[in-house]
């Protein structure tokens, strides 16, 4: 069955931080706009917090930081009253020993051993003495910042459990991206601040992200946040039509407004949009434009990680202190554990219980993910006990949740598949804006997918791309070691001084 037409002045597919940012400010600067979501439920995409019987869980866990302080205005704007400040403790899991994330000096060397620690500087120094000029991958990135020693110790086990590949097969590009900035001795340097008791930062939600002793999180987890922002835009009246995949995305010639068709449970939805804002994942767009582009198979080139959160109810109100831990240890399957208590008191409902999520990354449809649930919470039974968290007969409940495409994936292809793709549609379609982390297929974090979608509101009201949303991310430092303050490409970005004509009445922007 195929429903009455609607005539809008934007159509966004999907509502994560990206989707819901931009129908969050046209909505306030007086656009007509409709939200298609896939997700029945939830909003916020991978930012989402998914609840069951009064226990929330987040997907991979959101810290509230930025560098920008216009997405810090933005969160407190959307929800002024709902932030918690909460403390910040993480460590990694390593041969049966916790490793305080980021480093505290003392601890690491006694768990390492002097000979070990030893072995690791002397790599260090012989990477830097001899470093490999041709740094095509992961690994060559890592090996020559840190030596072979600590890249193995740190970065390897994990890395390839997150991205289900060898290191030397995904491009430097993530390293550069994720890990920049950060030195070993500016690690040193700051772990013996921390080993002292000498690196207690507040945090006002602009702070470098890992040198935080503290954070600031929603107190019902990031969904809230997105939920607030939906709740914005229907008020507003504009709609978020949940269960509604994207069917088909055309545009006619003649006028230039779009014609996308939405896939709901009672039909299919058809809008008339005179812009159209996507994040849905590049590689399922291409295949639901028409006419096909001729980009196709480069998009479909384009792979993704995906993930799956087994949450755990266990006896016992704190079974570790930790937010989350980092599991570097090839005997279990698991990457990374969180504790939703230590995310915010008000996530759990039981305080006799502890509710914990063990993390596998996976491939959709490989053998994790079309595991049952039951199977499932049975493995992370088993793996906690085997890394000595949890008796097995302690833990009285369980839950899945799975997120497809939660990571683009950076091989050697992926950045000459993504350019082809970006190329063909900039210079077709004008009036199509991609945004956000799969929409670009940019390991962003939520700050900067609600940048993105922050310029391409600009280049609406504008009338024209007169920014470049591909610039932001560009060169975001995201360290382990760094100082506080803004991010000067992207806040640039953000002020830059551009003539941007007022916005149109609706009746002229529809013609």
């Amino acid at each position: 069955m195929l429903r009455a037409d609607q005539s809008v002045d934007v159509a966004i597919i999907g509502a994560g931080p990206a989707g819901l940012t931009a129908a969050y400010l046209l909505t306030k600067q007086g656009y007509s706009v409709t939200v298609i979501e896939k997700d029945p439920v939830y909003v916020g995409g991978i930012s989402r917090t998914v609840e069951l019987d009064g226990f929330r869980f987040d997907i991979g866990g959101h810290r509230f930081f930025s560098k920008s302080q216009q997405v810090v205005d933005l969160w407190n704007e959307i929800l002024p009253d709902d932030f918690i400040q909460r403390p910040r403790m993480s460590r990694i899991y390593y041969e049966g020993k916790f490793y305080s994330y980021p480093l505290r000096a003392f601890e690491a060397l006694w768990n390492l051993g002097i000979w070990r620690s030893t072995l690791c500087m002397a790599s260090f120094a012989k990477a830097k003495l001899f470093p490999n000029r041709k740094v095509r991958s992961f690994q060559d990135w890592t090996v020559n910042a840190f030596g072979h020693k600590l890249f193995s110790i740190f970065f390897k086990t994990y890395t390839e459990k997150v991205w289900g590949m060898p290191c030397d097969e995904m491009s430097a590009d993530w390293a550069a991206q994720r890990i920049k900035g950060l030195s070993l001795w500016g690690a040193v340097v700051d772990g013996l601040k921390r080993s002292l008791g000498l690196n207690k930062k507040p945090n006002d939600g602009m702070a470098t992200k890992t040198l935080l002793e503290t954070f600031r999180y929603p107190r019902l987890g990031p969904g809230m946040m997105w939920e607030k922002a939906r709740d914005h835009v229907v008020a507003g009246g504009n709609s978020v039509l949940m269960a509604h995949g994207l069917k088909q995305l055309s545009q006619d010639q003649a006028t230039g407004h779009w014609r996308v068709v939405a896939q709901g449970p009672d039909g299919d939805v058809v809008l008339n949009a005179a812009h159209v804002i996507s994040s849905a994942p590049m590689r399922e767009l291409a295949g639901r434009i028409h006419p096909l582009p001729t980009s196709l198979p480069q998009a479909m080139d384009l792979k993704y990680r995906d993930f799956l959160t087994v949450a755990l109810m266990v006896k016992g109100q704190d079974i570790f202190p930790d937010n989350w831990i980092y599991i570097h240890d090839s005997k279990v399957q698991v990457g990374r554990i969180q504790n939703f208590r230590s995310w915010s008191p008000e996530m759990v409902p039981d305080p006799t219980l502890a509710c914990v999520g063990l993390e596998y990354f996976c491939f959709e449809g490989d053998g994790l993910w079309s595991a049952s649930d039951t199977d499932l919470i049975a493995l992370a039974t088993k793996e906690m006990a085997i890394l000595g968290l949890c008796k097995p007969d302690d833990v009285v409940g369980g839950a899945v949740v799975r997120q497809e495409k939660a990571y683009p994936v950076y091989d050697d292809d992926y950045a000459a598949n993504v350019l082809a793709m970006r190329s063909e549609l900039e210079a077709r379609y004008p009036t199509l804006h991609l945004v956000g982390r799969n929409g670009m297929h940019r390991y962003n974090n939520q700050d900067h997918a609600m940048m993105t979608a922050m310029l391409t509101v600009r280049n609406i009201a504008a009338g024209a791309r007169v920014h470049d949303v591909w610039q932001v991310n560009e060169d975001a430092e995201y360290h382990e070691a760094g100082n506080e303050g803004q991010d000067a490409d992207a806040q640039a970005a953000l002020n830059s001084m551009r003539d941007v004509p007022s916005r149109l009445p609706s009746h002229q922007k529809a013609a």
